[in-house]
């Protein structure tokens, strides 16, 4: 049995014309789970949080009528990016007994497909009949194996790809997703294994034959505490999260690590370029298949209209959103501000953009307020006019303001589904900037016009943790918010060849320090100006480099370099175009990012980190909660926000340091690389076409 199981060396011959997975990845990791009883049920959060300690989302296939599948988990699981299955009906074995049995099943479990809102289907102990299964509605199956005989049905499928079924006779598909790592039943209870290294033994040929490693585990199995289980029917949970850990650390980048549905949909595309597998290995010659860079699910015929109070290309979070959908085949307008000598319509990379003519001015806030309602009165013109011409299946919508949603008021009559990216909390926005208190007059308007306005939506989006959490406390419903993380642009910020194994160094004894972004009062440029005044005497060469835009604060941060007569090391350089400030990453020693703390900037994470990280470089950030929710102590440089001499302690640090600042800067890439802008902008092509294909 040595030669069939757990490898079977035939398995892993890739189809005609295989070229490989989105990105150029070597191989795929797949994480799914059977939740067969309700002890299992009541352990799937400590398995999610496991996973998501460590990076990583999987598939929860639930028993519709054997226990109670609470509505509760269901919604917390999509909002957190777990994806939920459908595992038969009762699991009592008997799901394909008879024609009759499934098709007295099959309306049921078809009602549960819809009402989870599922897109797969694995069939108890791996009974299957494949023709059957795809009578369901479904867009992938997972009853099959590559190699196991210690199933029930022991036939596997002789291949670690994924590979499509289609019934002749009507012409329905499905794609098939074999599991290819042994169960954990099989290694723990049946063979009583006392470590994943069968796992990682397969799990290291699969990625050497460029296959689909998915694994099947149960949580009625695990013991998720740190003490051994009592019952020969459980095993450790951590012999999972070390198998897991291993996968991370030995293959990082390398894996495309993927849900079932993102797998399915990137078989789909191949399949449709020609290429095919069959259940039992053998492949059909095929027309040459074209390179897929990404596995972006379709928005083909899709038309997305984007409105947004700023201007366009400049805003990169509306940038990225805009080509996503590109990318992805649909078709986006957006309604932006006017800017100094962009011409009113034009098409920028593909997106129609449509400037109005109204213009930002750095103002009072009264004046904002007026600009605000001017714009969205011109938007919800134009939005309605452009609804009637172009059918528009999507209306995105970008704060601030929170109510410019209601602009989209005509396309969601006639049926356009509504997105509100939250870019910012607006009562935190506004009290930093104007120092009122969370209970005065004009911040519980602003909380009222939050919550009226995602509840219009039907469907949030905001960049991180702090803020997802801000708003379901306050505002809506869990499974309404998702993140989408203000991750760099890739193809501007990546890494220089030998940046990740060489320290930071000092050429012609400089020790070149950089901050890019708003100049404002609430990211304390003052603070880092005085701290490099302090740094004179201590670290040669010191020199600090500001580059963006700002308000009246700009005049206030050049008095201050002349009043503290560090000139010779500050230099100003005002705003820079994207592509320059890339460039200056690149040869910068250290990143600065001196908020101050307030109500806004203690939940904020700054997109820059993620701009130093992705080029190796390490940096200084305030130690505030919505940076804590992502990076530990040893995975970036802390400072005490609004402390002058910490500030200037911890840069003094890293100039002596620099080995060590290579090594956190290590492992702050480990968490950069879980949320490029790769990964987010497959999510957030995911969560369009889920609601554009989701029942009204």
């Amino acid at each position: 049995m040595a030669d069939i199981w757990p490898i079977l060396e035939t398995a892993g011959r890739p189809p005609d014309g295989w070229q490989g997975w989105p990105e150029g990845k070597h191989f795929s990791l797949v994480l799914t789970h059977d939740v067969e009883t309700q002890a299992g049920h009541d352990k799937c959060r400590r398995v999610m949080d496991l996973e998501e300690s460590l990076g990583f989302r999987s598939l929860f296939n639930f028993v519709p009528e054997r226990y109670n599948v609470s509505p509760e988990l269901r919604r917390e699981m999509a909002a957190r990016g777990f994806e939920i299955g459908v595992h038969g009906l009762v699991h009592d074995g008997r799901l394909f007994a008879s024609r009759r049995t499934f098709e007295a099943r099959t309306p049921r479990i078809n009602d549960y497909l819809r009402m989870w809102k599922a897109e797969g289907f694995r069939s108890p102990s791996m009974r299957r009949n494949l023709q059957w299964i795809g009578e369901l509605d479904i867009e992938y199956d997972l009853s099959t194996f590559d190699t196991d005989p210690f199933e029930p049905e022991s036939s596997g499928v002789r291949t670690i790809f994924p590979f499509v079924i289609t019934d002749p006779s009507t012409g329905k598909s499905y794609v098939e997703l074999p599991y290819t790592l042994p169960q954990d039943s099989t290694l723990f209870v049946i063979f009583c294994q006392h470590s994943s290294t069968i796992w990682k033994k397969k799990v290291d040929w699969i990625a050497a034959k460029g296959g689909m490693a998915l694994i099947n585990t149960h949580p009625d199995y695990m013991a998720c505490d740190e003490r051994l289980p009592k019952s020969h029917m459980l095993y450790p949970a951590v012999f999972y999260g070390r198998f897991l850990q291993y996968v991370r650390d030995r293959y990082g980048e390398s894996m495309w690590h993927a849900l079932p549905r993102q797998v399915s949909r990137y078989c789909r595309s191949v399949h449709e370029a020609g290429v095919r597998v069959s259940p039992k290995g053998s492949r059909e010659p095929a027309a040459q298949m074209p390179q897929i860079s990404t596995a972006l699910p379709s928005l083909t015929g899709k038309r997305v209209l984007m409105i947004v109070f700023s201007v366009y290309p400049g805003d990169p979070r509306v940038r990225r959103a805009a080509e996503a959908v590109i990318e992805a085949g649909g078709h986006v307008d957006v309604l932006c501000l006017e800017h100094d000598g962009a011409p009113k319509v034009e098409s920028v990379r593909g997106v129609n953009v449509i400037r109005a003519p109204v213009r930002r001015m750095r103002a009072r806030k009264g004046r904002y307020m007026m600009e605000y309602i001017s714009f969205w009165t011109w938007a919800l013109g134009h939005a309605a006019t452009q609804q009637f011409k172009r059918r528009y299946s999507v209306v995105h919508v970008h704060n601030m303001p929170d109510f410019l949603v209601f602009s989209a008021i005509i396309p969601k009559l006639c049926g356009a589904k509504i997105i509100l990216d939250l870019h910012d909390p607006m009562p935190e926005m506004y009290m930093t900037k104007y120092s009122v208190q969370y209970e005065d007059r004009q911040i519980r308007l602003l909380r009222y016009l939050e919550k009226k306005s995602i509840s219009f939506a039907d469907l949030g989006i905001t960049p991180n943790i702090a803020f997802r959490n801000l708003f379901v406390q306050r505002s809506c419903l869990s499974e309404k918010m998702h993140i989408v993380m203000n991750s760099p642009q890739e193809t501007l910020f990546r890494i220089d060849e030998d940046a990740e194994t060489r320290t930071m160094k000092r050429y012609d004894g400089q020790f070149r320090l950089m901050y890019h972004g708003l100049i404002v009062e609430r990211h304390g440029l003052d603070t880092a100006v005085r701290a490099v005044a302090k740094l004179r005497e201590h670290v040669p060469g010191i020199s600090f480099n500001v580059f963006g835009p700002g308000d009246s604060f700009v005049d206030r941060f050049v008095k201050l370099v002349d009043e503290l007569a560090v000139g010779d090391l500050v230099t100003y350089h005002g705003p820079v175009p994207l592509e320059e400030i890339s460039r200056r990453v690149h040869n910068a020693d250290l990143g600065i990012i001196p908020n101050r703390r307030s109500p806004f900037t203690e939940i904020n994470f700054p997109t820059r980190i993620f701009e130093y990280l992705s080029v190796a470089k390490p940096l200084v950030v305030p130690r505030t909660r919505g940076i804590q929710d992502y990076f530990d102590e040893s995975s970036i440089l802390y400072f005490n926000a609004n402390d002058i001499d910490d500030l200037a302690r911890v840069i003094v640090y890293a100039y002596e340091h620099p080995d060590e600042m290579a090594e956190m800067v290590k492992r702050g890439r480990e968490i950069y690389n879980r949320h490029r802008w790769s990964i987010q902008k497959r999510q957030y092509v995911d969560l369009v076409r889920d609601l554009v294909t989701a029942e009204n």
